[in-house]
Parts: C-alpha cells; structure tokens; sequence
C-alpha cells in the first residue's frame, strides 16, 4: 500500500508541475496577446491620425482649386473685354 501512496505522490506531484507549467505558459501568453493588442492600437490611432490629416490637406487643396478657379474666370472675363477692345479700336 505504501508503493501505491508513494506513485500516487509523484503522479500528483508531476500534475502540479505541469498545471503549474501550463498555468505559466497562459499567463506568458495573455502578456504577449495584451502587448500585441496594445500595439494594434497605437498603430490604429496612427492611422486615424493620419487620415485626418489627409482629409484637412484634401480639403485645403479643394479650397485652393476652387480660389484658382474663380481667377482663371475672372482672368477670362477681363482678357475677353481686352480682345473687345482692341477689336473695337
């Protein structure tokens, strides 16, 4: 009976070494998953960062195509009154 006890000792003992083991390699992993989702994140943030400022820069250039615009019509109607004239003369 004694044999037994003692086999049942180890094989206890061996359990809670490997509960113990598997229960580290969890929490090893629950770490890196953390950072990883950290980092995802940061990197998310990045992004949305720089998509705002994308669109401030998109829509500064819209504004200054639109100024240009109205000069190349201004321009347009003072030379065509110009051709006018001097066709006129």
């Amino acid at each position: 009976m004694w044999a037994w006890a003692r086999g049942s000792n180890r094989i206890s003992a061996s359990a809670i070494e490997e509960q113990g083991a598997a229960t580290g390699e969890i929490s090893n992993n629950s770490q890196q998953a953390a950072q990883g989702t950290q980092e995802v994140s940061t990197n998310v943030a990045g992004l949305n960062q720089a998509a705002s400022e994308t669109g401030a820069a998109a829509s500064q250039m819209l504004e200054a195509a639109g100024g240009l615009a109205q000069q190349a019509e201004t321009l347009r109607t003072e030379v065509d009154k110009f051709l006018a004239e001097v066709r006129a003369a």
